[in-house]
């Protein structure tokens, strides 16, 4: 008989077989079998479901569970077993008093039953106390009501009281009382009239808690208010307002999709099918509200981020809706302004705008995945480019120029083509040789983004470096920037190749002191200082500029403060400026044979810089830190742009490369910017942070480096590291930031063993790498305090018998890791030491941690040999069969064993052993006259 031709009795009992073994999946799958094929809604229909929910709370899926005992109730009302697993699973959930409901509705059915006692005890107490709890929340929220939204009281008493309606909103009893007495109604009505900023942002707070984790109330609030209000919130020149009305929203989308804040947080895909009206109409207006001319520019930036965090396929995956609703011609239109030309319907923006709107540009780009996908794309582009060259008025061709500068800075293939098309570069470099100011500053914007490969940089080379020059001689400063960064982007297609100078010898460094001049002049405007970073951030290829700078104090200070200004237009600029100093960019490995087979063959053999040697690069990255520069990274990092992130990432880890710059980097936030960083971003990326974390970690006290929840969240990013892709460097700094987490408490290890951590660290204790199998034995060693670890031990597997091989490496440092870790084991579990034996060359090991002459080997040699002495008499008895006794007589009385601890530990094995009446007094034999020692009936 097939799998296929059972019925739903026999999977039943395959399952149950399969629950006894431990086999949950097996056990899930074969109760789900038998659900599909029962026909009726009988009695044994009901056992299948509460056997499925038996299974669903060994695996914690309580939701799942409950579920299931509802389905089983339905068929059988009272059943005890679907009361008493739902009451189970309800207790998990934290619903205390529908599992107290469940709880005594099953005393009342069976009187009985004494499982059920305890549990309904304790639920009772947790009902009562969280009703004393809920009853003093009530008066709280009561008192706050009355003062925050009465406008004849003082504004100081009423923001006190908001604030404390904020925090009482984020405990589960407060946010129910609160949204019970209609406080979503009082503020809707409240900030129709209200003027103070902070009461504003405070009320909008509280609606966010309301609906964060509370799909339901998210559904209410929404029907009640409208996502209209929720525009209105943010449309606002108040930083904080705009800020907390963009968390609103994105908690909105969150308790629809089932994602949460955290970078690595992904949608539940049943919630988002479920809600996927609700979260395609907030992402609609969105799109919608992003032309809108009425919204602030600081609203119009947040609504963009907002898109761009949603619509990855890693978030709500709604990238090819967006272009189903011409929402890319939406942002093709947000692209093309331009804050110096102001007409009358032109949108407000900032500096950050076009910034934000490249970055989302490409974000949905990455999403179409398909040529099909890529297609819609280019023709929304081409469709927007067209419909504005169809009008012959030079404005529409500044946009056009402007929109496409944007695409260059975002999703580069798609600018490429478009600058590629007939007539489109022709008409740009007319555009710069017009004496229009305007013209010429956004075709020298355009040309610059443009100049992005060497293969492009090639042609406008040819075509327009003569049209630079010229605009260079320009009385107009913000025209002479420009066309300098065109010129730098130019001069630099060598890169870091010290034989390729496009231009003379010297232009370069003549190039950086024209853009040094505008970085550090105080009367000049951001945006001209903004350009001249962009312009070092070419010619710092260029190993004698990258010195020049680096020794230049005011330049590097100005750098700094513009990064920390917050704008997201300077992002590149600083941190590809940033990189290039401190070499983090990737570089090509070098073969010997297939240099000496280019050599014959003829071909450009790129050479390096005697200035990019690994001295001046750690001198460089030791001036940057001094100055400051992780506080600027720290500012930078809030960018949306992952190319932009990993950038980042590089350069603080080039700077914790350097154990005495890693104290300056926690001291100044660097640890707590790069978390997300490790956990959000490019591979590339989150590899550059997560090794930058470890390497804090290594020197560091982790409690101190990490404090409070962080220590938690870097284990994941450190076990990220333990991969055949990383490399052997990135695996040993991992496996030594971890040995340094496992010795911090038990939570932490718990916290390791939960991510899967025991298996890939257990991996590199069979590494032939001496370095990464002596620091994977010292993780091991410290994660044996735990329990949890120990069960590894336990199991039927070869585990302890290559600890105990393990234990004379030739390696001293892993023969020390790996017997502690035996020692450890050996304390905490009896099967352990019985699993010794297993070893056929288990004495061997012995004899040569109680005979080391090292005293930290010899001392963990003792404690092993103790800890299974005083496992089991049969185990002691297998050892006494041996001649160990003789060397821990001898250990106990020897001269030269200079550690007295060994010796204590010595007897201690020896009193063991009498214990379990093993050995007897023999005064002749041991030597002793008349003692006083327990060890007087020894043999």
């Amino acid at each position: 008989m097939t799998k296929t031709d059972l019925l739903p009795r026999e999977w039943k009992e395959k399952g149950n077989e399969a629950f006894k073994k431990g086999d949950l999946e097996d056990a899930l799958s074969s109760y789900t079998s038998a659900l599909h094929l029962a026909k009726d809604d009988d009695a044994e229909k009901a056992v299948y479901y509460k056997n499925r929910a038996a299974v669903y709370l060994r695996q914690r899926e309580y939701a799942k569970a409950e579920k299931d005992c509802d389905a089983a109730l339905k068929i059988c009302p009272n059943d005890p077993k679907a009361l008493f697993r739902r009451c189970q699973a309800l207790e998990a959930l934290e619903r205390f008093e529908e599992a107290y409901r469940d709880a005594r509705a099953i005393i009342i059915n069976d009187p009985g039953n004494k499982a059920i006692q305890p549990i309904a005890a304790r639920l009772h107490e947790i009902v009562q106390e969280r009703l004393k709890q809920n009853s003093r929340v009530t008066v709280k929220v009561a008192q706050m009501l009355e003062v925050a939204f009465d406008l004849s009281k003082e504004n100081g008493h009423r923001e006190t009281a908001m604030n404390n309606l904020l925090v009482l909103s984020r405990e589960k009893a407060g946010a129910e009382v609160m949204f019970k007495e209609g406080i979503v109604e009082k503020i809707t009505k409240l900030l129709k009239v209200e003027k103070k900023e902070e009461i504003i942002v405070s009320a909008v707070r509280i609606i966010a808690e309301l609906c964060k984790d509370n799909t339901a109330r998210t559904e209410l609030i929404l029907k009640d208010i409208g996502i209209p209000w929720f525009l209105e919130m943010i449309n606002s020149k108040n930083v904080d307002r705009v800020n907390a009305a963009q968390y609103c929203i994105q908690i909105v989308l969150n308790s629809y999709s089932g994602m949460d804040t955290k970078p690595e947080s992904k949608p539940n895909s049943e919630m988002c099918e479920k809600f996927k009206k609700e979260i395609d109409t907030v992402l609609s207006c969105l799109v919608y509200s992003v032309t809108s001319r009425t919204i602030t520019g600081l609203a119009r930036d947040s609504i963009l981020e907002l898109i761009m965090r949603n619509i990855h396929y890693t978030a709500l995956n709604w990238a090819e809706r967006l272009v189903e609703i011409r929402g890319l011609q939406r942002l093709m239109e947000v692209a093309s302004e331009l804050e110096e030309y102001k007409y009358e319907s032109a949108m407000e923006i900032t500096q950050s705008t076009r910034t934000v709107t490249s970055v989302c540009l490409a974000r949905i780009y990455e999403n179409m995945y398909y040529d099909a996908a890529k297609e819609k794309y280019m023709n929304a582009i081409d469709e927007y480019i067209k419909d504005k060259l169809l009008t012959p008025d030079i404005e529409s061709k500044i946009r056009v120029v402007v929109a496409i500068t944007t695409l260059l800075l975002g999703p580069l293939d798609v600018g490429n083509s478009i600058v590629a098309k007939e007539g489109i570069m022709e008409m740009i470099l007319v555009m710069a040789g017009t004496e229009d100011p305007l013209q010429q500053k956004v075709a020298c914007e355009c040309i610059i983004a443009a100049a992005s490969k060497k293969d492009k940089a090639a042609a406008i080379i040819n075509q327009g470096v003569n049209i630079l020059k010229k605009l260079y001689q320009s009385k107009d400063d913000s025209i002479r920037v420009r066309a300098l960064v065109g010129l730098c982007k130019l001069g630099s297609s060598g890169g870091t190749d010290a034989k390729i100078r496009p231009f003379a010898d010297g232009a370069t460094k003549k190039l950086a002191e024209a853009c040094r001049r505008f970085l550090i002049n105080p009367k000049k405007q951001k945006d001209m200082r903004k350009w001249a970073v962009e312009g070092l951030s070419y010619l710092t290829f260029d190993a004698e500029v990258k010195e020049m700078l680096v020794q230049d104090q005011e330049a590097v200070q100005a750098m700094i403060e513009l990064a920390k200004s917050g704008d997201q237009s300077v992002v590149y600029g600083v941190v590809t400026t940033l990189v290039n100093l401190c070499n983090a960019y990737d570089k090509q490995e070098i073969i010997p044979e297939m240099i000496e087979l280019a050599k014959f063959a003829k071909h450009h053999i790129p050479e390096d810089h005697e200035l990019d040697s690994p001295e001046f690069v750690n001198k460089r990255l030791c001036l940057l830190a001094k100055a400051g520069v992780t506080s600027a990274l720290v500012s930078l990092s809030k960018t949306e742009s992952q190319n932009s992130r990993e950038l980042i990432a590089r350069v603080f880890n080039g700077i914790c490369s350097q154990h005495d710059l890693r104290g300056i980097v926690v001291q100044q936030g660097g640890a707590k910017a790069l978390l997300p960083l490790a956990l959000d971003g490019t591979d590339k990326g989150k590899k550059q942070a997560a090794q930058a974390l470890a390497r804090i970690g290594i020197t560091i006290n982790p409690e101190v480096a990490f404090p409070g929840q962080r220590i938690m969240e870097v284990i994941r990013p450190f076990l990220n590291l333990l991969s055949p892709e990383c490399s052997a460097l990135e695996n040993f700094e991992a496996l030594m930031a971890l040995c340094n987490l496992a010795g911090v408490n038990e939570n932490v290890r718990s916290r390791i063993l939960k991510e899967g951590g025991f298996q890939k660290i257990e991996l590199y204790m069979y590494e032939e790498h001496e370095m990464l199998r002596r620091a994977a034995a010292q993780v091991m060693n410290n994660l044996l305090m735990s329990e949890e670890a120990v069960k590894f031990y336990e199991g039927e597997n070869d585990r302890v018998k290559y600890l105990v091989i393990l234990s004379q490496d030739e390696d001293e440092q892993t023969s020390i890791a790996a017997s502690g870790a035996l020692a450890m084991l050996t304390s905490l579990s009896n099967k352990a030491c019985a699993k010794i034996f297993e070893t056929t060359s288990w004495l061997e090991s012995i004899h040569f941690l109680l005979a080391n002459p090292k005293p930290e080997i010899q001392h963990r040699g003792v404690v092993i040999v103790l800890n299974m002495m005083e496992s089991t008499k049969e185990v002691a008895s297998k050892l006494i069969e041996t001649d160990v006794m003789e060397i821990l007589m001898a250990l106990s009385k020897s001269d030269t064993v200079e550690n007295p601890v060994i010796k204590e530990i010595a007897l201690k094995a020896l009193e063991a052993a009498a214990k379990w009446d093993l050995i007897k007094e023999n005064q002749e034999s041991s030597g002793a006259t008349t003692s006083t020692s327990p060890l007087e009936s020894i043999d």
